[in-house]
């Protein structure tokens, strides 16, 4: 189900907002752009970040479509 929402956002050039726990054990809230799929992880332009990131699945708590407006 994740990485169904997560390839449709990426083949609509769409912007979502995921929880995850970062490698520290920090929750974190990202507003990201999906640019590549792969089977554990994904590549994702982070707005907070405001560069190109990596983020593994299996630290996804949850994931949705972004409201409003975020970043650029």
């Amino acid at each position: 189900m994740l990485k169904g929402l997560l390839m449709r956002s990426m083949e609509r050039n769409e912007k979502i907002v995921i929880f995850y726990v970062d490698s520290e054990g920090r929750l974190t809230e990202r507003y990201v752009r999906i640019l590549k799929m792969e089977d554990t992880a994904f590549l994702a332009y982070c707005y907070y970040r405001r560069k190109v990131r990596q983020f593994k699945l299996e630290r996804i708590l949850s994931a949705g479509p972004a409201r409003g407006r975020v970043g650029a």
